[in-house]
């Protein structure tokens, strides 16, 4: 089965994404032969519907599930309806993520679980959208 990952890099030990829509980078992977491809998230830095972006990207790319901490209702609802289901990671590599789906150890998701726009401003580890105002305190 072929997988993509919310990633902060572009290989199997990059260490995995807290959003969806504006992670850094996806990475695909053969479930079982761990062949990858990674690629930078063209939507990261989206203005709006970074979320729809992001998942019609990865269906193009050939993702049969999706593995991310957090998705939101409107990338949730593309993924959906096109028959790929996603499930929920918490941390680690992007290989870490790939060996506890392949286990069956990685809770599938049936709603969305983020809110929309729950990505701005989070876009990664020290990362933030220049449109999301000053760095709290």
């Amino acid at each position: 089965m072929r997988v993509v990952v919310t990633a902060q890099g572009t290989e199997l030990d990059s260490l995995t994404s807290p959003v969806f829509g504006r992670c850094p980078a996806f990475v695909l992977v053969d479930t079982e032969t761990l062949q990858y491809e990674g690629w930078a998230n063209p939507s990261a830095a989206a203005g709006g519907g970074a979320g729809i972006q992001a998942a019609q990207f990865v269906l193009d790319k050939g993702a049969q599930a999706v593995l991310s901490h957090n998705v939101g209702p409107n990338a949730f609802a593309v993924l959906q309806a096109a028959g790929v289901e996603v499930y929920q990671i918490d941390g680690g590599t992007v290989r870490q993520a790939v060996e506890a789906f392949a286990a069956a150890k990685l809770p599938r998701l049936d709603d969305p679980n983020a809110s929309a726009h729950r990505g701005i401003g989070v876009m990664g580890a020290g990362q933030r959208d220049p449109g999301s105002g000053p760095r709290p305190m």
